[in-house]
């Protein structure tokens, strides 16, 4: 493991450094010198391994630009019986827009490990999946991921219109009536992200930033969100150093992706920070399903922002996997467990949609 530089706790800010110096060094991965150039290196990372399965025997995929302005991709995914002939190609499926994580520095929708969840989700959950990516700090410093995801669903809106520019592959399969905003790790907190601001413009009453009009989300699914704050919880602080994903890491990931200056209590990592919007005047118009792993050192933050929200009167639900570390469905995409998290999904979807009929 790298040694990483000394950073100042109260501010997060490094000190001088020359312009050709390693400042920040997330594992080879990304390096970032004195001088603010950033190192991207091309090759996947090691949990990423080409034994993840590229296909699925009853999914079918592509993948698309949804923004040309800046290159943003996304994957698409459908059950293979959408595309034959019956009642089965007629009957049009519930999308699950999926963020990937990467403590918004890393990650791709294109990672084998991504890309072989999003296989098995759309078979086992029977959904459209789109996998859509996003820029990434520090590049892009936050908020820029968020707005990425509202630009995603308003691309997902034009498609819903069924003009001569939308996809076809995507139109005949999707019912843009039941939409669910997943996501993992960082995705997660995207996903955070864009129920608040759906809350904030539903309070309004007004057509402010996200515009849902066509594309009606149902839910949202937090899958171990990535959140921070400047006092640790215990499952934090108890953090062994030595696991991979530790700490040290997870506070390299806030001091690149929050904008300069700013501490672990922006409103962008801490949904309680002082200065983020008060949860409990937000309108969460749809149900949230925050999942936990027992072994995730999130643990604790996600589990007080899920009894919070449900103090709130808000409705979410929480569910833990004990024993299990912080994305576990990503370095184990065909174990049991996986399928285990992946069938509380598809529950979550049809309690919504049954909550709809009510």
């Amino acid at each position: 493991m790298p040694t990483m530089p000394a950073v100042s706790g109260a501010t997060g800010v490094l000190p001088p450094a020359a312009a050709n110096v390693v400042v920040e060094d997330i594992y080879g991965f990304l390096r970032v010198l004195g001088d603010g150039t950033v190192h991207r290196s091309p090759e996947q990372p090691v949990f990423c391994p080409d034994t993840f399965p590229s296909s699925h025997p009853s999914v079918q995929w592509k993948e698309a630009v949804y923004d040309k302005a800046n290159n943003l991709r996304v994957r698409m995914y459908k059950p293979s019986s959408t595309a034959g002939g019956g009642e089965d190609a007629r009957k049009k499926l519930p999308v699950l827009v999926h963020f990937h994580g990467g403590g918004f520095c890393l990650g791709s929708c294109t990672w084998a490990n991504v890309h072989a969840f999003c296989l098995r989700l759309a078979a086992e959950a029977g959904a459209v999946v789109l996998s859509a990516g996003y820029r990434l700090a520090p590049e892009h410093r936050l908020p820029t991921a968020v707005d990425d995801g509202v630009g995603f669903l308003r691309w997902l809106r034009a498609q819903s219109t069924m003009d001569a520019a939308a996809d076809g592959w995507l139109t005949k399969a999707a019912d843009f009536g039941r939409v669910f905003v997943t996501g993992d790790s960082a995705g997660g907190t995207i996903a955070h992200h864009l129920a608040v601001r759906a809350g904030l413009a539903a309070n309004k009453r007004g057509e402010v930033d996200l515009d849902l009009r066509s594309v009606t989300v149902r839910g949202y699914v937090l899958l171990m969100p990535f959140f921070g704050g400047v006092r640790r919880t215990r499952s934090e602080a108890e953090c062994p150093a030595e696991v991979l994903l530790n700490l040290d890491l997870f506070d390299r990931f806030w001091r690149l992706s929050l904008p300069a200056g700013a501490t672990r209590d922006h409103p962008a990592a801490n949904p309680f920070g002082p200065d983020s919007p008060e949860l409990g005047s937000v309108d969460f118009r749809a149900p949230v399903l925050v999942v936990v792993g027992g072994l995730d050192m999130m643990r604790d933050r996600t589990v007080d922002y899920a009894e919070r929200l449900a103090a709130m009167g808000k409705p979410v639900e929480l569910v833990e996997f004990a024993g299990k570390p912080h994305g576990f469905y990503l370095h184990e995409p065909g174990s049991e467990a996986t399928g285990e998290l992946i069938g509380l999904v598809s529950r979550f979807l049809h309690s919504c949609e049954v909550r709809l009929l009510d």
